[in-house]
């Protein structure tokens, strides 16, 4: 069964709806990007790749090499030894990061001119405003292919999680060194490309042109297996580790200009980036990004999962649900990753976060309300049912005494008339205490049809002045009709006339003997105010106030010591309302109240007897005669 109910559902689908928006579209900012990315590299280090490197290895120009071998300027020198040295090895394809795209004297290019004839090498190349800057055409010759060496250009906090294997300057387009360099390694004559993928030789890259051709690197933890061409110039033995794979060639000293941070928080240069690039085309073992469609069918299905949890749940169960889809939503990145899909972080979590707070909210509130409406309506019935039986003590007890009287005494016929009539008098009393109580009821839920025909105002106001006019001479009051109205109202007559009746009949019970009560109308546009005053001891603000109030009774009612449950009046309020009107009340203490209804009417005649102020019928009457 729902916890909420379904007239609510609009408002309850409405705040989770603004939820998801504000959800999803914060998914899609820089922050969140930000956020994507350090849960990216904390999964990562939980997960990192299972096998070791075994496809390619790193020839480092590092520091001891550049100190033994004549330091930065002979790095030309350094890279033509290196590759000589590694030809002996017979690697399957040697990549060489190291710019050869500017002039220099001397004779260093030739050990490099001699190594390229004797390896299949993969030459660098960068773009630069203007184009490619391309190596000169001696070693271009020689080259097997050419590669860029660009990282992903969109990572702004240093830390390389993929590569772009493609870019393209206006006219030309360029594979990674790492992709060319995996090409030569499966004797692949060319890159077969798909808007999807790329294959080469018989695996299949996942990278979706529309993202720009991106490859995300797994990095191994056991790093790159590496040797210094230090360490080979001087042993040329260890060449022989070099059969087969594919060798990096590269500049690994401190202060390369192209160190980042992979997401294992190691210190990385470039060419350790592509060596680990191209391991991961080689082990086969790729990562691929979710799907923006995957994305929102995940993040709807979060929101659904919150939605429903607090639709059909309250209490612990709903919560500790709520918390497990929360759970499960932070969890998520960690199963899609171990399943080679990268999944973002922060649109699910965010989804499941302000979902299940929107909707635990909506519901406290609603439950709230309906539990202080409840309260309230339990308030209501124990003072109703406190009233009406305080009420209906004394007919009862005065059936009962009777009936007993009759039963227990031989009475005379008089005696016996008198005791029925009050019999009969106490049970009508009863019921139309009964009926008021019914009636109240039946208004508050929209239960009563209202009829709908027309009839004269001053039809309702000389029967109600007659019916009153007895209980006013018995008090001694005097009571004054007002002028006659020509007007027609189209409602229901029998309810309108209980209405007016009630004020009547208020004003003369709640009025000090030997005094005045007096009924006006006047006309306010398309509506009658019609008003009843009398001279009772009045009402305070605070009563005025609660005056149409269920069960409210007034000062004025306890000092008359007349009988009553105190609902009269909120069924007049709610019959002239139901009916297009309003009820006003203008009171002070010691000086009598003023009941006004206003109403909507046909007037019969376009130019009536002249409007008079509701403060002027005080004083212009057309007494009753009695």
């Amino acid at each position: 069964m729902a916890v909420l109910r379904k007239g609510q559902l609009a408002g309850y689908v409405g705040v989770l709806g603004a939820c998801f928006v504000v959800a999803t579209a914060a998914g899609w900012t820089s922050f969140a990007e930000r956020i994507d990315n350090y849960a990216y590299d904390l999964v990562f280090r939980l997960n990192p790749p299972k096998n070791p490197p075994t496809h390619a290895i790193v020839l480092a120009v590092d520091e001891a090499t550049f100190a033994k071998h004549g330091g930065v300027r002979r790095l030309r020198g350094i890279v033509g030894d290196a590759l000589n040295a590694v030809a002996a090895g017979h690697p399957r394809v040697v990549a060489l990061d190291v710019i050869l795209s500017d002039e220099q004297a001397g004779s260093d290019d030739a050990g490099i001119l001699s190594g390229l004839t004797k390896v299949k090498t993969v030459l660098n190349c960068e773009l630069i405003p203007g184009g490619w800057e391309d190596p000169l055409p001696q070693f271009a010759r020689l080259q097997a292919a050419v590669g860029h060496v660009h990282p992903d250009v969109r990572s702004g906090d240093g830390v390389s999680r993929k590569i772009p294997l493609e870019m393209t300057s206006p006219t030309v387009r360029r594979w990674a060194l790492s992709l060319e360099t995996f090409r030569l390694y499966q004797n692949a004559a060319r890159i077969i490309e798909s808007p999807d993928d790329l294959q080469v030789g018989d695996v299949v890259i996942p990278a979706k042109r529309a993202d720009g051709r991106l490859l995300r690197i797994r990095y191994s933890p056991a790093g790159m297996p590496m040797i210094s061409v230090n360490d080979l110039l001087r042993d040329p033995k260890l060449a022989a580790r070099f059969e087969n794979k594919a060798v990096f060639l590269g500049v690994t000293a401190i202060g390369a200009h192209d160190t980042m941070v992979s997401p294992l928080g190691d210190f990385l240069e470039g060419v350790m980036i592509h060596a680990n690039a191209f391991e991961t085309m080689a082990d086969g073992n790729f990562l691929v990004s979710a799907g923006d469609l995957s994305v929102m069918a995940i993040c709807l299905a979060w929101w659904l999962a919150a939605g429903l949890t607090f639709w059909l749940r309250s209490g612990w169960p709903a919560y500790a649900l709520a918390a497990v889809w929360v759970l499960a939503a932070h969890a998520l990145p960690v199963i899609f990753f171990r399943n080679n899909i990268v999944l973002p972080y922060f649109a699910p979590a965010a989804v499941a976060w302000l979902s299940i707070a929107g909707a635990a909210s909506y519901q406290y509130f609603v439950v709230r309300r309906q539990l202080g409406r409840s309260e309230t309506e339990k308030a209501r019935y124990q003072e109703a049912i406190h009233f009406v039986t305080h009420e209906m003590r004394t007919p009862l007890t005065a059936i009962q005494g009777s009936s007993e009287l009759m039963g227990r005494y031989n009475l005379n016929e008089d005696k016996r008339k008198q005791i029925a009539q009050m019999i009969n008098s106490e049970s009508k009393r009863l019921a139309r205490m009964i009926q008021t109580f019914l009636d109240v009821e039946r208004l508050s839920d929209g239960q009563m049809d209202l009829k709908q025909e027309p009839f004269a105002v001053q039809e309702i106001i000389d029967s109600c002045v007659e019916r009153v006019r007895p209980l006013a001479e018995r008090k001694q009051i005097v009571l004054h009709d007002a002028e006659a109205v020509s007007a027609e109202f189209r409602g229901d007559r029998e309810l309108m006339e209980y209405a007016f009746y009630n004020l009547l009949t208020n004003a003369v019970k709640y009025s000090p003997a030997n005094t005045e009560t007096f009924v006006a109308w006047k006309r306010d546009g398309d509506a009658i105010r019609l008003s009843v005053t009398d001279q009772g001891i009045g009402m305070d603000a605070k009563e005025l106030r609660n005056i149409f109030r269920k069960f409210y009774r007034t000062k004025r009612a306890e000092a008359s010591g007349e009988a009553g449950t105190g609902i009269g009046l909120s069924i007049v309020e709610q019959i002239v309302t139901t009916h297009g009107g309003r009820m006003e009340v203008t009171s002070q203490p010691g000086k009598g109240s003023c009941f006004t209804m206003v109403i909507p009417v046909r007037w019969i005649i376009e130019n009536p007897t002249p409007p008079i102020s509701q403060s002027d019928a005080l004083h212009f009457p057309k007494e009753v005669k009695n």
